[in-house]
């Protein structure tokens, strides 16, 4: 064994580890893994890591992966869901093989319960969901026997048929698997396996008034579709046993099911109904709110299925929950921008300089859209006698090493010329209104002659060819790390200057922006043109700072 080998072998996941000794052993020729979302809701990062699993797995071992909606709750379940869930697989680079739901097997679930209750492992019970849960028992307690337990198979055939065809109210009967009120594992308590739910399906319409609980609809699903590992987060383990149970009892095709730990995002929240009440609440503009973890507001905000893809990669596979920093996917977002970003000159804050011995009419410099890919290659930048450059790029009376232009001072302008402030033109309130300076003809940038070497580089428009374009600054939407485990409310805890909007002057080029574009705006950060824009106006996104600002700000703290 080379090496090589060796050293990949390594660096297998848990999981990995499984499935090559399932096919090494000859168990399974090929595997397949199914990605099973419920559709109730847009998919987050976390989903994100579970589709990248499923999906590579696949990728990487001879098998495929299914999409399979969990759509057994017609409550909170819509197709504006289903299509979103899919865009969003489709984004991030996957392709499934068949896609598929849960409703398409009502039919088949509600022939197994019946062969259940033929079986006498399961039985109708009019106890509420308040009676149950007294006759639960705790932990260290044995529960109880419902006292309609013991009802004949006949009866409960006949109860359970009433109960599909729509005889009785929601939640006046279940259906529940007679397993062990004793047991340790307190889900094999007689668990319910059906619920009435008198509510339109967005699938089914109005066939169905009783719908399959989670545990007899999931097992039984991948089942039908043969997967072979069944993937799921750690809070699953203990159904691990019920879905053993009900496979073994109904004596079909034997999935496994398998855990990893989910990983937790600091300043960051994932839970749906949490997500649902920023949206319904109006803390956000919608589920693609590009300060949302969803995958609809990352893609955005300007983040690239690569660094989703590789973020996820990073944070890996594990059996043990723990906090990933969100800064290890803003910095997987500025590795990848940095390697595809457009370069542009945008100005937020400007003051206009004056080139008092400069002549020329419509020069075009060139200057290099990407320096990490020199096949993007080079664009023209018009410059001209006036010009903006952002006002904190000025000092009237700056400190030693200051390098940036201050009153006698050099500097560079992007890929143009050397100029030297000569005088600063004040208002009647002595606000700074104009720079005026002198710029070094043999100074051009690719062809300076001057001999003149300064250290600071500015960006800068031309004032008359500048494109106003608005800026959305994005920041992370809470404040702390942990907005879920504080007291009160976690809306509490929400950033306050999540959102600052701006008005900035760009170059030119910046009117060819397309929304799959990404931009760095030089000395700024990376950008993307928002949805939000027209042909008047364009409206561009901050995906993210050039530098953590946030670690500056913790080691502050």
């Amino acid at each position: 064994m080379t090496e090589e080998i060796k050293k990949e072998e390594v660096h297998l996941n848990f999981l990995e580890e499984i499935i090559e000794a399932d096919l090494q052993s000859g168990k399974y020729k090929s595997i397949v893994t199914r990605f099973p979302p419920e559709p109730n809701g847009y998919l987050h990062l976390g989903h994100a890591s579970s589709i990248c699993l499923n999906f590579g797995l696949t990728q990487k071992y001879p098998g495929n992966t299914n999409l399979r909606f969990d759509d057994t709750n017609p409550v909170t379940e819509d197709t504006e869901y289903v299509e979103s869930i899919k865009d969003d697989i489709r984004w991030l680079g996957f392709t499934w093989k068949h896609e598929l739901y849960a409703s398409d097997y009502f039919d088949t679930l509600y022939e197994y319960a019946i062969d259940l209750i033929k079986k006498g492992l399961a039985y109708v019970d009019d106890s509420t969901s308040e009676e149950m849960a007294m006759m639960k028992g705790t932990p260290t307690e044995a529960g109880r026997n419902s006292k309609y337990r013991d009802r004949t198979i006949d009866e409960n055939l006949e109860l359970f048929r009433k109960m599909k065809d729509g005889a009785f109210e929601d939640g006046t009967r279940t259906l529940r698997a007679k397993i062990d009120m004793a047991h340790i594992n307190m889900l094999m308590r007689d668990p319910v396996l059906y619920r009435i739910k008198h509510a339109h399906h967005h699938r089914t319409g109005d066939k169905w008034c009783i719908y399959p609980m989670y545990d007899m609809a999931h097992g039984q699903s991948d089942s039908i579709e043969n997967i072979t590992h069944s993937i799921c987060t750690l809070e699953f383990v203990p159904h691990r046993e019920l879905y053993d149970w009900l496979i073994e009892k109904l004596n079909i095709y034997p999935s496994q099911q398998y855990e990893f730990a989910r990983r937790n995002i600091n300043y960051t929240v994932t839970s749906k109904r949490k997500l649902l009440q920023l949206v319904n609440e109006g803390h956000v503009a919608g589920w693609d709110d590009p300060r949302m973890p969803t995958i609809s507001g990352l893609r955005r905000r300007g983040y690239t299925p690569e660094s989703i893809r590789e973020f996820c990669n990073r944070i890996g596979i594990a059996k043990r929950e723990n906090i990933v920093d969100v800064g290890l996917l803003e910095f997987c977002v500025r590795e990848h921008l940095n390697r595809i970003a457009f370069r542009r000159m945008v100005v937020f804050d400007p003051v206009k300089i004056i080139i008092t011995n400069y002549t020329g009419f419509g020069e075009l410099l060139a200057s290099e859209n990407n320096p990490e890919d020199q096949s993007t290659g080079s664009r023209g930048i018009p410059f001209g006698k006036e010009l903006f450059i952002e006002r904190d790029d000025f000092m009237e009376d700056p400190p030693k090493k200051y390098f940036r232009l201050a009153p006698g001072q050099m500097v560079r302008l992007k890929s143009a010329y050397i100029i030297k402030c000569d005088e600063v033109i004040k208002d009647v309130n002595g606000d700074i209104t104009e720079l005026h300076c002198t710029y070094i003809p043999e100074s051009k940038s690719g062809n300076d002659t001057s001999g003149i070497n300064v250290k600071g580089t500015l960006h800068w428009v031309t004032a008359a060819k500048a494109v106003e374009v608005e800026v959305r600054e994005y920041d992370r939407l809470f404040k702390v790390e942990n907005p879920s485990g504080g007291e009160g409310d976690f809306k509490d805890y929400i950033n306050p200057y999540s959102l600052k909007i701006v008005k900035g002057f760009a170059e030119p080029a910046i009117m060819d922006a397309k929304l799959s574009d990404r931009f760095q705006f030089m000395r700024k950060g990376y950008y993307c043109l928002d949805k939000d824009s027209t042909d008047t106006k364009l409206v561009f996104n901050r995906t993210v700072t050039l530098k953590d600002a946030w670690a500056k700000e913790v080691k502050k703290g």
